[in-house]
């Protein structure tokens, strides 16, 4: 028996608040996973912020109706479809799923949204071979830890070559 009207709008409220906080969302085709293999994509994604959603296409289509953000995905909205949603950390997501996909090499991606634009498979693809935000954080770190030693390296020499200049008038005047 299917849902209820009022099940399907609650349903339809809980995606909405799901793309609220979602910075990309993209649509695979899991046609063909077992329930062990959903859930082990769902295992991959919660580390890094994200969420697998599966929904019917109708219900995601009324969840982003009338929002800009996210109207560009209806036109991935076909066959079974399953929404992997990333919080900020969008490189970790992707790369969370690639990983999947090549242990189970069962789904496809169709595309994604992010910030109100359409990607295709490929540009999503992309978004996995950048940093996270984690590694991001490493170097900015880095940079900054090297600008820090330059200057105390600097700070350090300041001392040494005035008291190397003032030996060498010294010796100098002493010749």
């Amino acid at each position: 028996m299917g849902k209820s009207l009022a099940e399907k709008k609650v349903l339809v409220e809980e995606i909405q608040g799901f793309l609220e906080d979602a910075h990309l969302t993209f649509v695979i085709d899991y046609k063909g996973l077992t329930v062990a293999e959903i859930s082990d994509l769902r295992n991959r994604l919660r580390p890094v912020g994200a969420s697998c959603k599966i929904a019917k296409n109708t219900l995601m289509h009324k969840a982003v109706e009338g929002d800009e953000n996210w109207q560009p995905m209806q036109s991935l909205l076909k066959d079974s479809s399953a929404f992997l949603i990333a919080g900020e950390d969008v490189a970790s997501a992707v790369k969370a799923y690639k990983d999947f996909r090549k242990a189970t090499k069962k789904t496809e991606l169709r595309g994604g949204v992010m910030e109100g634009q359409a990607l295709d498979s490929a540009q999503v693809e992309a978004l996995g071979d950048l940093p996270t935000k984690d590694q991001l954080y490493g170097q900015i770190a880095g940079a900054l830890n090297a600008v820090t030693a330059k200057i105390a390296i600097g700070i350090n020499e300041v001392p040494g070559s005035l008291a190397r200049a003032l030996q060498a008038v010294s010796e100098k005047e002493a010749a």
